[in-house]
């Protein structure tokens, strides 16, 4: 599965002049909001910096000012615009988009269960890249690429492996962070505020180190996330999270 946020649509000069429909997409407050997300998504606008005026949209779209307000309060609420009454409209920082996207850390989940959160660090280093990963990460084949497995415990019982990949241009300073104080989620989400992530998700088994750092045999089933990360198309990291099948679930809730 992937999920990307906010869309790639391609900006067109006649993006604002396009016959109208009455398809959603096509809709007059979608055109606006289409045009500044592609802005935003392109680096157009950099966060702080002031967007167009709501004057000057109803004039480039030939729109009402209710239908610009209308638009700008959904790229509000999806937290890639902050609004000021009587200044304007400003991009916001990226690090509200990544929390839109609901990256949960392993961290604040287990803390807010009441538990206590450990990690243990088996590696931290600076690998070669080899040719699928480095096409993954953006990176040129044989490339350096920061490598770390971290197995992370809940009440001492290990809950999940995660084996990560960074591309070092996104993260510098990633192998001289202290690990059994922040995690690698945390740290990134600070640095390197995302702007898309893909994910897979699947049950397999894991490998037998995996087995081994987490206590179980190879035989048990695990849920296994897959998951990749970019900002503005630079890949920052790819990440394997393994999980063994009876200590961890994925729950959720829904009201229509």
């Amino acid at each position: 599965m992937v999920f990307t946020h906010p869309p790639k649509a391609k900006a067109r000069a006649a993006l604002a002049t396009a016959p109208l429909s009455t398809h959603a997409s096509h809709a007059p407050y979608a055109r606006v909001k289409n045009f500044l997300k592609t802005g935003l998504a392109k680096g157009q606008w950099v966060p702080g910096d002031q967007m167009p005026s709501e004057a000057e949209l109803v004039q480039q779209f030939a729109v009402s000012r209710m239908t610009v307000g209308r638009a700008l309060r959904e790229l509000q609420a999806e937290g890639l615009v902050t609004r000021v009454q009587g200044v304007g409209s400003f991009a916001a920082h990226l690090s509200r988009v990544s929390s839109t996207l609901t990256i949960q850390d392993l961290h604040d989940e287990i803390v807010a269960r009441g538990h206590s959160h450990h990690t243990k660090v088996v590696l931290s280093r600076q690998e070669v890249a080899a040719a699928e990963l480095a096409a993954q990460l953006g990176l040129a084949p044989g490339g350096a690429v920061f490598h770390s497995l971290i197995v992370h415990s809940e009440n001492g019982v290990p809950l999940q492996c995660e084996d990560r990949y960074v591309n070092p241009a996104c993260a510098p300073d990633y192998l001289a962070v202290d690990f059994q104080t922040i995690t690698p989620t945390q740290y990134l989400l600070k640095v390197a505020p995302l702007w898309e992530a893909q994910y897979r998700i699947e049950a397999a088994t894991a490998t037998a180190q995996e087995a081994q750092l987490l206590g179980i045999s190879v035989q048990d089933p695990c849920l296994i996330v897959i998951r990749r990360t970019i900002n503005r198309g630079v890949p920052i990291t790819l990440a394997r999270l393994v999980h063994p099948g009876t200590r961890y679930q994925i729950a959720g809730e829904f009201k229509p």
